[in-house]
């Protein structure tokens, strides 16, 4: 441990010094000067201070004061030392954050049993801030299994959709990764962006449910074909709805509303504008893209720049304009991703 001593007078200086050698190896340093010790102890964050309370430049109350100021040192114990008996000043010392006192002239029957309780104070709150920290720690892996396996489980849902699913492959990992690259540029935090990578792969959940006869089918549907096809949303929202993690609860909304047309002709509600989720909104630029650049049993994938055009055709009726405009602003990156997750 480490001792620091804060004493404007070289006699006392040397006489505490000594004592606390008595005590044990510790290291301890010295300053008559009242600055230089504050700048030291904010530096190396010294496991006890001892400081006089009259002192030039700064005396000891404000010494405390500024110890207790800075987060570094602000829990360490502080023995005050002062010749003076008025009880002011020692009220004053409790105030600013004082651990314990000494009377001037130092007495040694006194000052080594201080220290030594000061110096077990320290001990034992070192202990446990340790022990708190092992704890965090154990939480911080606890709850990283549980999300992991939280992750797997996700995966595996979006993988058995999608090998019933012909239009699927990689489309779910491009279009995660299309997905947050716009919520990244509308500077959503972190975490949402993560549990979005998670949450946009089921957003097509509800295919589990379509009949093979339509899911299957290589030519168009028709009106009846299109109302059971269309009915994956709420399907998806069904398999998906009421859980505990906030990771399918995003999913539950992404399945339900990326159906959605910014006009109020999408379905399965017709909601209009920003009344559709915003990650409704997102997953619904992404997942169109990807559609129109992939190889589908009925259609050939469209050429990037026919896709680019459609979705700024599309600005303000089928989908959101901002997150339309933001998709295209990071085109290379989306070009990136394109290439990196082929079929």
């Amino acid at each position: 441990m480490i001792i620091a001593i804060v004493e404007d007078t070289p006699v006392n200086l040397i006489v505490m010094q000594s004592l606390v050698k008595r005590l044990g190896d510790y290291d301890c340093p010295v300053f008559s000067d009242p600055l230089e010790g504050l700048d030291w102890c904010l530096a190396n964050t010294p496991d006890l201070i001892i400081v006089d309370y009259m002192m030039p430049k700064l005396d000891g109350l404000e010494f405390i004061r500024r110890c207790r100021a800075n987060p570094q040192i602000q829990d360490r114990p502080i023995l005050m030392v002062t010749a003076a008996a008025e009880k002011q000043v020692l009220y004053s010392a409790l105030e600013a954050g004082a651990t314990d006192f000494l009377t001037k002239p130092v007495d040694k029957h006194e000052f080594i049993p201080r220290v030594r309780n000061m110096l077990q104070l320290r001990s034992a709150m070192a202990a446990t801030a340790h022990r708190a920290e092992e704890l965090a720690q154990a939480v911080r892996k606890a709850t990283d299994d549980i999300h992991e396996r939280e992750r797997e489980t996700i995966t595996r849902l979006a993988r058995a959709a999608e090998f019933r699913d012909p239009e699927t492959g990689a489309h779910i990992n491009r279009m995660a990764h299309y997905s947050c690259i716009i919520a990244r540029k509308m500077g959503l935090p972190s975490e949402t962006i993560d549990m979005l990578l998670s949450a946009a792969p089921m957003h097509d959940v509800g295919k589990l449910g379509t009949p093979d006869h339509i899911l299957l089918k290589p030519g168009k549907l028709d009106d009846n074909e299109l109302t059971i096809m269309r009915q994956h949303t709420t399907i998806g929202y069904e398999i998906l709805k009421n859980s505990s993690s906030p990771v399918v609860k995003m999913a539950a909304e992404i399945a339900l509303t990326h159906h959605e047309k910014y006009d109020g002709t999408g379905y399965p509600f017709g909601t209009k504008g920003e009344d559709i989720p915003l990650m409704g909104r997102i997953v619904a630029v992404s997942d169109v893209f990807d559609a129109l650049t992939s190889d589908r049993p009925y259609k050939v994938a469209w050429e990037l720049d026919r896709a680019h055009d459609h979705l700024i055709s599309g600005k303000g009726s089928h989908f959101d304009p901002v997150c339309v405009d933001l998709f295209l602003s990071e085109w290379n990156e989306i070009l990136k991703i394109h290439y990196k997750y082929r079929d």
